[in-house]
This record gives C-alpha cells, structure tokens and sequence, in this order.
C-alpha cells in the first residue's frame, strides 16, 4: 500500500470531533465487581488478546499458555505446522490440561487420568473408553477450541466464535504496523507486575499524554511532548493513535544544547552532537537523513517502508481493549494492563519490549538499560519490588493513588480536556460492549 493511500484510509476511518457522546466516566467503573462482571460477559470474552509470540512455536509440539481473568488458554504448533488455541480444560472432569508458561510435547496429556489430545485437539486415547455409557469420548470429546490468528509476530486469541476476523478488527491499524516490520524483532524484555488499581486506571493514562509534562520531565530533552504538537487520532473501531516527534527538545524546552540521551543517538549513528550546538532543533531532520543513508547497511530493512518522519518519531496505539504499542523505528513497546481474575481493585501489569537486530549487536537497549539481545524470560513479581520500566514505574506511581480516590463521594466525573478525548471514546466503547450496541 502506498503512502498516498494508507493516509487516505486513515482520513477515512477517524472519529469526527462530535462523535463524542460525552457519556460520565464514574468512580464505580473501576472497583465495582458487577461492573467488572459485565466487562467479562461482554467485552474480554468478545475482543483480541495477544497470547505471546509467534518465535515461541517455531515447530510443532510447542505450546505456550496465557490468562485472561480466570481463563487459560493454549497456544499450540500442530503437526500441519498450523498454529491452534483452545481452552486450558481436559474434557473429561476439568482438570488443566498445561500448567506452566511454555512447554515442548509430542502430544497433550492430562496428568489426572491420562486422557491423551492430539496437538489438534482430538482426543487420541482415553484410559478404559468400553467403560463409558454414553459412549466411547475417543474422537468426541475434543479439546474446546476458539478464534486463533497471528499478526506481527505476534499469536492473537478471542473466545467468541462470531468475532470479526483479527484483520477486520484492527482496520486501518494493521496497515500502519505492517511497515515496521515487527515480526523480525525479538522480545528482549518481559515482564508483568501486580497492581494495586483497576486495569483501566493504567490504560486511562496511556490514552492521553497530557501527564507526560508533568510525570515524565526527563522526556522533553529528546521528544517534543507539547500537546499543540501531538496529533491524536481516534478511530471509528474502538482504537486509537497518538503521534509524537522525537530527536529534538520538547517546544517549551528553554535549552537550545543537545541533551542526554539526544546526544548519545546523534553518536550512535556518527553524528557529532558539538556540530549541533545552540541548534538541537535541526537534530531531527539530520537524524533523519543519516538513518536513511545508513540503516540498510546496519541491517535496517523496514527503513525503506517507513516515512522519515517514522524514523525518529513516535506513534503509540492503544488498542481496545487494553493494549498499547508504542512504536520507533528500530524497537517497539506493549503496554498492557490484564484484569485480576477476582479483585476489580488490581490488575496485571505486562510490559514487553521488542527490538530490531542490528548487524552484529549482542546487546539491546531497553526501558532497563542494556539487556541480552535474545528473547527474555518471563520476570513476574509485584509493583514496587522491581522496576517495570523508568517511564512505567513513573506512571505507575499515581496509579495506587488515583484507585483510592475513585472511591471518594468527591468524585463524580471525570472533566476532561480536549487532548484527552482518547479517554472519553475509549469509555464509550466499553460502554457500546456492555450495551450490545457492538
């Protein structure tokens, strides 16, 4: 798809500014149990979630798990070399059929009673089946599958059988990722913390950036995070877009000397940051133009799909439900709060981080300094015993705060600027779930 045309659909699938109903975003929304209940009936069992990554099953027999509420689900590699999800229960009495993250076999076993699946699902051998009345459950009782897609290197799940495909669900969103390539990076970092706050405090705060000034202070020496100019962008689908210049100080930034880490990636890509002295404005577009002279020859490929303004900029997605991408030229994010299976008032926190190798790089830079670059191992602990990121801890520290006072008879409404409007579709798209109105 053309530039031309890729910006004519994004034209095409925004919100208009009055599409906004304006409907209240109340305090009960984020620890009342019946309203969690009726997110679970209508909107977690209704939508996409990502299960892990397609490098995870690079062969048949590997299988990889993940929870969404009190659901697990399998993710496995068949003998086809298709890629299956099904429901984490034997069909025999219920019992979890996978009980750890990820796993290599040459067929699914229940450990109970040795009720044996293929990597299909069918059901290969059940122990003494003349014994059953209603007949023999080998070929019948068949592991329960649901809706199983990949996109961007990425294994994608949705339990309702009616759903619209994984494309026709993120629309436009789909051909704006394809360009980065993100089945070529790998996930250098991958961690999930515990939270004391409902999963939508987290994802209210990743719609708008109008905390950024005030959280993230460090930011404005290497993006300009002035709202006047951001572009937001919201989506008829439910999704929604954010676009942030990077390499160059934020508008209000007095400074005109070329900061950390600006200078850093001035001399990461042979740049001299004294040559750009009382003109740290002029960074951007000089990045720019070295990125494009030297990233084939670096091992950079995607280059050649991406705007320059892709080069050095940043666009994060949020993606209904709960997820969000950030995405730079070389590495991306997700974001992800995942609701406690019992507990509206916490939720699991996950924080991913993928990264594009260059030629002959053995080390990545991540959200926690420099990590191995292979696929990480899963790190699970709670919020405050380990860092989740610099940017993640920061934003996570009003998260416990701002869950206690939703309880407050103070509060009522949230009262909302314009550069906030993310905030306000994304609560009316829940509220479109619950009503059946999607």
């Amino acid at each position: 798809m053309s530039l031309l045309s890729l910006v004519e659909r994004t034209k095409e699938a925004l919100v208009d500014e009055d599409f906004l109903r304006g409907d209240p975003i109340t305090g009960d929304r984020y620890y009342s149990k019946e309203f969690m209940q009726k997110e679970w009936d209508h909107l977690w069992t209704r939508t996409w979630h990502v299960g892990g990554t397609v490098a995870q099953l690079p062969e048949p027999g590997c299988v990889i798990t993940a929870e969404v509420g009190h659901e697990s689900i399998i993710m496995v590699r068949g003998d086809d070399n298709s890629i299956r999800a099904f429901y984490n229960v034997c069909q025999h009495r219920g019992n979890r059929m996978v009980q750890c993250e990820e796993t290599k076999v040459k067929r699914l076993v229940c450990n109970y009673h040795s009720w044996c699946y293929g990597l299909n699902g069918q059901l290969l051998i059940a122990k003494d089946s003349e014994d059953f009345p209603q007949g023999n459950p080998v070929g019948k009782a068949n592991l329960k599958a649901l809706r199983c897609e990949t996109f961007g290197g990425l294994v994608w799940f949705n339990m309702d059988p009616k759903a619209k495909t994984l494309r026709d669900s993120l629309g436009i969103v789909a051909d704006q990722l394809e360009p980065y390539e993100m089945d070529k990076m790998v996930r250098v970092m991958h961690l999930t913390g515990e939270v004391d706050c409902n999963w939508k405090v987290i994802q209210d705060n990743f719609n708008e950036a109008y905390h950024v000034q005030s959280l993230h202070k460090e930011l404005a020496t290497f993006i300009d995070d002035h709202y006047q100019n951001t572009a937001f962008e919201i989506f008829r689908n439910g999704h929604s877009r954010m676009l942030m210049k990077g390499a160059l100080p934020a508008s209000n930034n007095k400074s005109k000397k070329v900061q950390a880490p600006l200078d850093d990636m001035l001399r990461h890509w042979d740049l001299n940051p004294d040559d750009f002295e009382g003109r740290a404005g002029e960074v951007r577009e000089a990045l720019q133009k070295q990125k494009r002279q030297l990233g084939e020859s670096r091992g950079y490929s995607q280059y050649a799909n991406l705007s320059d303004d892709q080069l050095t900029d940043y666009y994060h997605y949020t993606l209904f439900p709960n997820m969000s991408f950030t995405m730079a030229a070389e590495s991306y994010q997700i974001l992800r709060p995942m609701p406690h299976p019992t507990d509206p008032e916490k939720c699991l926190f996950d924080h991913w981080y993928f990264v594009r190798p260059a030629h002959g790089e053995t080390m990545a830079a991540t959200p926690l300094g420099q990590w191995p670059m292979e696929a990480a191992q899963h790190d699970v602990f709670k919020h405050g015993e380990k860092s989740l990121g610099f940017v993640a801890d920061q934003d996570l520290s009003v998260a416990v705060a701002q869950q206690k006072g939703l309880h407050s008879r103070g509060y009522t409404d949230s009262y909302l600027a314009n550069q906030e409007s993310r905030v306000r579709r994304y609560h009316e798209v829940i509220n479109d779930y619950i009503a059946g109105r999607i």
